[in-house]
């Protein structure tokens, strides 16, 4: 089957196509959505920074502009991403998730870091380039570790402080440099909940544009010790039964996919599927 939405590097000088536009403040996006014919876009007085080929969606190319501001064109408005994910259309949300990573990238990279010159885009490749330095930057993806650490039919969920209201959800964090997937999970656990886990299992991935995080999702065993919440980090923290769950995080999410596995494994359900 091919794929409703796959990525690709673009001609920018080629014609046609469809376009989303993003500014600090989000997407721009109509009554019909986030897509719009792209020479109907660039006709429009957008302060645009930078325009990239992204992809093919039901193959048609893509293009995004990235915007220093945004503008007040009728009849649209501007919307952030994590809106889009809670609506029903997951292959649009996958489309902009790797529009704002890109967008970022390239908004981020357009120095130098070490001599400070201007950069340029390579044409037909994803990098931006010094000739002054000869650097070369790609997009870039932190991994970062998230746990569900499980005893019988219990659970451990947690709340940040960032989290939505009575929202519960598993562990997570960035991994260090050197640290292997499973040192920063033992890390990242003691460091916020002060426990140790055993019998590590890798479950799955998910790519998280907030802005350009891999997710990397593990089931854990308890090993032992007592909760001791990290002050700052961690606001509450326990063991919930499967049988008796919080709020828990929005079902296209990893975290939510991590919970959702176990549960149907304990009570002999069908499977959960990770959304792509």
């Amino acid at each position: 089957m091919i794929p409703r939405w796959s990525t690709a590097v673009l001609d920018t000088d080629l014609a046609g196509g469809w376009a989303v536009a993003r500014s600090p403040e989000g997407f721009l996006f109509d009554d019909n959505g986030p897509l719009f014919p792209r020479e109907w876009l660039k006709r429009q007085d957008l302060s645009v920074l930078a325009e990239h080929g992204i992809g093919h969606l039901d193959g048609e190319p893509v293009y995004l502009l990235e915007l220093h501001s945004p503008l007040d064109i009728p009849g649209c408005n501007w919307k952030g991403l994590r809106a889009f994910m809670l609506e029903d259309d997951h292959t649009l949300y996958k489309v902009l998730g790797y529009a704002a990573q890109i967008g970022t990238w390239a908004r981020e990279h357009r120095f130098c870091g070490s001599c400070g010159k201007r950069m340029v885009q390579i044409p037909l490749e994803r990098a931006m380039y010094c000739d002054v330095c000869d650097l070369r930057h790609y997009p870039r993806l932190s991994p970062s570790m998230i746990v569900l650490i499980t005893r019988g039919d219990e659970v451990l969920l947690a709340r940040s402080p960032r989290f939505v209201t009575g929202i519960y959800s598993t562990l997570a964090g960035f991994a260090e440099p050197g640290e292997s997937a499973e040192d920063c999970l033992i890390r990242e656990v003691r460091e916020e909940v002060s426990i140790e886990v055993k019998n590590i299992q890798y479950v799955g991935s998910q790519c998280w544009p907030f802005p350009h995080s891999m997710m990397l999702g593990f089931h854990a065993e308890y090993a032992g010790g007592e909760i001791v919440c990290q002050e700052e980090e961690i606001e509450d923290a326990r063991w919930f039964s499967i049988h008796d769950l919080p709020p828990l995080p929005a079902s296209r999410s990893i975290a939510r996919y991590l919970i959702d596995l176990y549960v149907a494994w304990r009570l002999g359900h069908a499977e959960p599927v990770l959304p792509g």
